[in-house]
């Protein structure tokens, strides 16, 4: 019986020792949402988040990887559900702060309440006051989390941020909360003048940092590395520089 035990429990040890084997040699899967940050552009993903990742995960040494963009609602699944998976840019919270590995924040932001500047009849002076109105939000985003603790009920989700400001545009919803870097770019991709939108109310609460995280499961060498090349290139100034762009 002693024997046979053991034989197990070798066994038991070295199936371990693959499933790591595995999991760190398994491909990197770096996923990002349509953004001000990252785009797709001739069938690559690329921005200045997107340069800034790839720059990382070269100085790590990491070239097995796949980059997409998908909604957030599915790049957010995946890093918080599987294995080797890193998302950016991703708003970093107390809620979310067990679920990922963080390597560094890339930027800050501030997101305040944008209406058309044609609506005469919306005032926005207090959250409150924006309860009144319909609100459009990015399904699974920290806005949506947010606004949902605070009672907000005529929200309409989209999937992308670009659908988001669309129904701002076409009236149906008053309120879209924004980053002014987010709404600039939008406006852009949406060929309207960003004077066409107006920033009635500053969201202090959610004004946090945004990170490249990576899931929870993923081996813990991959973070170290990944977490060290993102840390030199913030001190050496590379991280700003591209951002300034």
């Amino acid at each position: 019986m002693g024997n046979i035990q053991r034989h197990c429990t070798v066994l038991t040890v070295s199936l371990l020792a693959w499933i790591c084997l595995q999991a760190s040699a398994a491909t990197l899967q770096v996923v990002t949402e349509d953004s001000s940050y990252s785009s797709l552009e001739n069938g690559k993903v690329s921005g200045v988040a997107s340069e800034i990742v790839e720059k990382t995960l070269a100085r790590a040494g990491i070239t097995d990887y796949h980059m997409a963009l998908y909604p957030w609602a599915r790049a957010y699944d995946m890093a918080r559900l599987e294995p080797n998976v890193l998302i950016y840019p991703i708003i970093r919270s107390s809620e979310r702060e067990p679920l990922f590995k963080w390597v560094g924040e890339l930027d800050q932001v501030m997101p305040m309440f944008y209406k058309l500047r044609a609506r005469k009849d919306i005032a926005v002076a207090t959250l409150e006051d924006a309860r009144n109105y319909s609100v459009g939000v990015v399904r699974d985003d920290s806005r949506q989390e947010f606004l949902e603790s605070k009672g907000f009920n005529k929200m309409v989700v989209s999937a992308t941020n670009l659908d988001n400001l669309r129904k701002l545009l076409s009236g149906q919803v008053a309120l879209v909360p924004l980053p002014e870097r987010e709404a600039r770019e939008q406006c852009k991709d949406l060929n309207i003048a960003f004077e066409e939108l107006e920033a009635v109310y500053t969201l202090d609460e959610l004004s946090k940092g945004l990170y490249v995280a990576l899931s929870a499961a993923t081996p813990e060498d991959t973070v170290k590395r990944i977490a060290a090349a993102f840390a030199q290139l913030k001190n050496d100034g590379t991280v700003a520089k591209l951002l300034a762009r």
